[in-house]
């Protein structure tokens, strides 16, 4: 199953979520906000994705941790900030089961369906 993670007033989610209902492709949305993440599904994206591809730096939320903590972050220090803060991670994060993918355009949405069996 596709997983589509993000807020729900989020407006890059809003034309993730729309792009994939246009096409047909079954997803489930999970709002970080009312769902949270666990410590294990944030570790299996930093694992893949790394801290620099997943972390959001010019989120509200980046730009409010303090300059040390900005400063000396790695994938141990993103882990423990993302579960407790998840706007931290760019949007959104598509899960396909086999990969994961941050961020959203139309262009790149495409590539993905197009390349790969679901």
């Amino acid at each position: 199953m596709i997983t589509v993670y993000g807020i729900k007033n989020c407006d890059t989610i809003k034309k993730a979520r729309k792009w994939l209902d246009d096409r047909g492709i079954e997803y489930r949305f999970h709002d970080v906000r009312e769902e949270g993440l666990s410590t294990a599904t944030v570790a299996g994206w930093l694992e893949e994705l790394g801290w620099e591809t997943l972390v959001n730096k010019r989120s509200t939320t980046w730009k409010g941790l303090d300059p040390a903590v900005r400063d000396k972050m790695d994938d141990s220090t993103a882990l423990q900030l993302i579960v407790e803060q998840p706007t931290l991670f760019k949007r959104p994060l598509l899960d396909i089961g086999h990969e994961r993918h941050c961020g959203f355009s139309a262009a790149r949405y495409q590539d993905i369906f197009n390349h790969h069996t679901l």
